[in-house]
């Protein structure tokens, strides 16, 4: 018998421990190689990296899209020459944007617009989020103000409108040749110059000149696009309904054929004021036959030039008149006119018009300019001014000789003047 070695008395806890422990396993030579260590290393730092990123993607994100503080729509006027940094403060003070320059920058780098911010008043919209408020510095969205000029203003007085207007910037270098700026409303930003302006609607006269006298009538008696505008001043001047226009440009059309004086009022008033346009009180008797060089009264065929600039209606209603025979006009003591193709029937309208005159005898309140006239239905020589009683309209004699006005006014006393710039 094989002898046993002898059995040690242990604890039960130096029982369960094993008498030795095994060896670590040996790594392999390709675990200590120095590529693979620094490429663990790469690895590692690239998935930090890349879970970095995405919380900044997704914080940035956040923080561009998150509604901004303002409260409610605002204009602010970003300085020329203003760096990020200007900008910054500039949207800070204003409310635009949190007092937090670096995520500005951050935003700007991040949507590519360091070297894209310009300029200019802006209106950034209630609650605008950081991106709203970069794109709309970014893609230059201005705010543009609007400026209506009236139908039938003179070059003077559209030029005081202008100066009156505070966005504007500069001076005027001269008034503009009357009837070369086309009334409608002009959109500028702020800063723009008045000369700038006056450019750009000069340029729009003669874009709409061009397209109208192309498209006018064949048959009518006007040389050049420039007599076009001198009669379209007249027509402005004379109506301010859209309905009469071609019909009051009808009447001196047959006029100018006949030969006949054009006799209208306002040619008196910008003979005696020039382009002041008003005159503030009403034509005298002694003004219908004083000479001056507008004044269709006394001149054969279209004054020298306009006296005033028109807009498109008046060009086109000029360019294309109604189809009549009307040599005459008469207020109609509602707003509008009664025409005429003859002397009788205008007399007849005049009647009418005395009729209304007498029915309310009190009535002193001062009638728009389309409806006051100094002219009167007799011949010029003895026609009333709005400052005089007129007379009963005189029955025409068998054959009159003589021509009437074209056009007559309300007797109601009222002041010859043009409110279209009140």
């Amino acid at each position: 018998m094989s002898e046993r070695p002898p059995i040690s008395p242990r604890s039960p806890r130096a029982a369960l421990e094993p008498e030795q422990l095994p060896p670590p396993p040996k790594r392999s030579a390709g675990a200590r190689n120095p590529l693979v260590i620094v490429g663990n290393a790469v690895i590692t730092i690239f998935l930090i990296l890349m879970i970095g990123t995405g919380l900044g993607y997704y914080y940035g994100k956040q923080r561009l899209e998150a509604p901004g503080p303002l409260s409610e729509d605002k204009v602010v006027n970003i300085p020329s020459r203003a760096g990020m940094g200007d900008i910054a403060d500039i949207l800070s003070r204003e409310g635009v944007i949190e007092n937090n320059r670096l995520v500005f920058f951050g935003a700007v780098i991040a949507l590519k617009a360091r070297s894209e911010l310009k300029s200019g008043e802006y209106q950034f919209t209630k609650q605008a989020s950081l991106r709203d408020v970069i794109e709309t510095m970014v893609d230059n969205k201005v705010v543009q103000h609007a400026l209506t000029i009236p139908e039938g203003l003179t070059s003077e007085q559209i030029v005081a409108r202008l100066l009156d207007n505070d966005i504007l910037a500069g001076q005027v270098k001269e008034v503009p040749r009357e009837g070369t700026l086309l009334p409608e409303t002009y959109k500028f930003t702020k800063g723009t110059t008045r000369d700038q302006v006056i450019q750009r609607m000069q340029q729009a006269q003669k874009r709409a000149i061009g397209e109208i006298w192309e498209r006018r009538s064949p048959d009518l008696p006007l040389k050049t696009p420039d007599q076009l505008v001198t009669l379209a001043s007249i027509v402005e001047k004379e109506t301010g309904k859209a309905d009469e226009r071609s019909r009051v440009a009808a009447v001196f059309i047959n006029r100018l054929r006949q030969k006949i004086k054009l006799q209208s009022d306002p040619t008196i008033i910008y003979g005696l004021v020039g382009g002041k346009g008003t005159l503030g009180r009403p034509i005298k008797r002694s003004e219908i036959q004083q000479p001056t060089p507008y004044n269709t009264y006394v001149i054969d065929g279209l004054p020298p030039g306009p006296i005033a600039n028109p807009g498109r209606a008046s060009l086109e209603a000029t360019a294309n008149p109604a189809r009549t025979r009307d040599l005459f006009f008469v207020a109609d003591g509602t707003g509008g006119h009664s025409f005429s193709d003859n002397y009788d029937a205008h007399q007849k309208n005049v009647a009418k018009l005395r009729t209304i005159e007498k029915q309310a005898p009190n009535d002193t309140s001062e009638l728009p300019d389309d409806t006051a006239s100094t002219a009167a239905a007799q011949p010029a020589a003895a026609a009333p001014t709005a400052a005089d009683p007129p007379p009963k309209p005189a029955a025409p004699k068998a054959a009159p000789k003589k021509r009437a006005p074209a056009r007559v006014a309300a007797p109601v006393p009222a002041p010859q003047q043009d409110n279209s710039d009140e």
